[in-house]
């Protein structure tokens, strides 16, 4: 556990790895606690209607014993096992259950098409899928083309494709031995999100957990102390909600609430956490960006907020600090090597458009790729971080050149390369710039889009904003801004010219949107991103058609 001293380098100093040779995710995140403290409360499920069920430690181990012996049936160790499910207590089971057993638990997002979920189920072999009725309705059309499948267990009942989740565990003993598993032994295999190609399997050991704990707490401003408990309305299929906020939480014994909107909104969000005094969060930027749009009248105290996934401009930690009352902390990492990286508002004071400091535990640093050396402070290049690390994943699911294109020898040393630009401050911090298909070369300069969004963000008629560059005879490439607007305001060419100028007069000269497209809908992924390489078709798509 990561131990709060004097300063940051003080922090760092007195951490050490604690990894044990023999560990398993089921048992840390579950049993332990329900063995000491069964009645602890583990999840506050709270469903679409705001009625909420507490279920504790004790009844978390007992179902997801149940389950084990239901799985058992069917799955063997290491085979994976796919979770197609909402925040829900059968979530939480679920995953605690496919661990103690040695397999693979294999997330996925409820909002994933026929598409998505056929590439990720038929490249894993996915032998068992735990989902709901909606789910089991999409699956229905897949199973012909998943010759490894064996069984859908559904929670909403049975179906003709599926057997009753609840039934099924019911008739099952609630004790369970779990494997004995090494720290190493592969326990999630979570799918990249697939802005770039085609999306690929990062296969993690159990270890995974251990090593994003640092990143975690030191985002939470030293997570957890008394009285905690956490949410966020990212889904647990993705690694920002599964090993960002649920099993970390489970291993600190801090509940969690589990909650599934309908649809997000702003005042769902704030109504959700004043109504459950949720201490703790992590909210991607997408959405702190929507609920600034709708701030409240009042404050809505909170201990700590993090956030991760692009970076956030002064304008919304400001506004954070005056609604929460706190300074949101920006952290970074990826579905390969996550939590590496973070601010710490009770060691440092933020420093706006930079993400924070390695997490204590990780070695983070710039290097050049041509050279294979380390980057001068303030020179721009590859963000890397070295191996081995307890959060760096195993390996892409039956890719071994994928995995190997991963990392770079430099010295002696092997680097994971994230696949992002940036630059080490003088300070030491690690300053995003963007990921290598991102940066917009435009005259001479190189030009990342996360500073220009997050200015466009600052016009009031802009809720959404992603830049792209658009080929230019003359540049290269032209800074092109597609912007969703706020409900109500109209896009014209006036308007669009006031965008540009926004920027125009608050960033540097040669960073100011040439073009400004009004757009409906914006391309995100399902975990809140923008899909920038879609934005880029567009681009292209509009010189050809000029």
């Amino acid at each position: 556990m990561l131990k709060q001293q004097a300063s940051l380098q003080e922090t760092r100093a007195h951490f050490v790895w604690d990894i044990p040779t023999r560990y398993n995710i089921g048992v840390d995140i579950c049993d332990k606690h329900a063995a000491a403290t069964p009645d602890r409360i583990a999840i506050i499920d709270v469903a679409a209607d705001g009625s909420l069920t507490e279920h504790s430690f004790g009844a978390l181990r007992a179902l997801s014993n149940q389950l084990a012996h239901v799985l058992s049936e069917t799955a063997e160790r290491s085979d994976r096992i796919a979770v197609f499910l909402p925040q829900c207590i059968e979530t939480a089971a679920a995953h605690v259950a496919i661990t103690k057993m040695g397999c693979i638990s294999l997330p996925l997002f409820t909002l994933f098409g026929p598409e998505a979920l056929l590439h990720r189920l038929r490249d894993s072999d996915a032998s068992v899928i735990i989902t709901n009725a909606h789910g089991a309705i999409v699956l229905a059309d897949l199973a012909a083309e998943l010759p490894a499948l064996k069984r859908i267990l559904c929670i909403d009942g049975p179906q003709s494709n599926a057997d009753c989740f609840h039934t099924t565990c019911a008739a099952q003993p609630t004790t369970f031995i779990p494997v004995d598993t090494a720290a190493d032994d592969p326990a999630i295999l979570i799918y990249t999100s697939g802005t770039t190609g085609a999306p690929k399997g990062a296969l993690h050991g159990h270890r995974v957990l251990l090593g994003h704990l640092p990143g975690v707490e030191m985002s939470h401003d030293f997570f957890p102390q008394e009285g905690d408990k956490i949410w966020t309305p990212a889904d647990w299929a993705w690694i920002g909600g599964l090993l960002d906020v649920l099993m970390p939480a489970l291993h600190h014994g801090v509940p969690v609430v589990a909650c599934r909107f309908r649809k997000f909104t702003a005042k769902a969000a704030f109504d959700l956490i004043r109504t459950h005094g949720i201490r703790n969060a992590f909210l991607p930027p997408t959405a702190l960006k929507l609920m600034r749009l709708d701030t409240p009248d009042m404050p809505v105290p909170m201990r700590s907020v993090a956030s991760g996934g692009e970076t956030l401009g002064k304008e919304l930690i400001a506004w954070g600090q005056q609604v929460f009352g706190t300074t949101i902390n920006e952290f970074y990492g990826q579905t390969e090597c996550n939590m590496i990286v973070s601010s710490c508002a009770a060691l440092e004071p933020a420093e706006p458009g930079v993400m924070g400091f390695a997490v204590p535990g990780h070695i983070v640093d710039v290097v050049n790729e041509n050279t294979a050396t380390l980057c001068q402070s303030q020179e721009e290049g590859s963000i890397a971080v070295r191996a081995p690390d307890p959060v760096m994943f195993l390996h892409y699911w039956n890719n071994p050149d994928a995995t190997a294109a991963k990392f770079i020898r430099i010295g002696a040393d092997d680097w994971l390369l994230t696949g992002d630009k940036g630059c080490k401050t003088h300070s030491g911090r690690i300053q995003f710039i963007g990921r290598d298909d991102d940066i917009i070369s435009s005259g001479g300069y190189r030009i990342g889009p996360a500073e220009i969004e997050d200015c466009l963000l600052t016009h009031p008629a802009v809720q959404l904003a992603g830049v792209v560059g658009q080929p230019d005879p003359i540049r290269g490439s032209i800074v092109a801004a597609y912007i969703q607007l706020a409900e109500g305001i109209a896009g014209s060419d006036a308007l669009a010219e006031e965008i540009a100028g926004h920027v125009k007069s608050r960033l540097a000269a040669y960073e100011f949107p040439r073009v400004v497209r009004f757009i409906d809908d914006m391309p995100m992924t399902t975990t809140g991103k923008i899909i920038r390489a879609d934005l880029r078709a567009r681009a292209e798509k509009e010189v050809q058609n000029d």
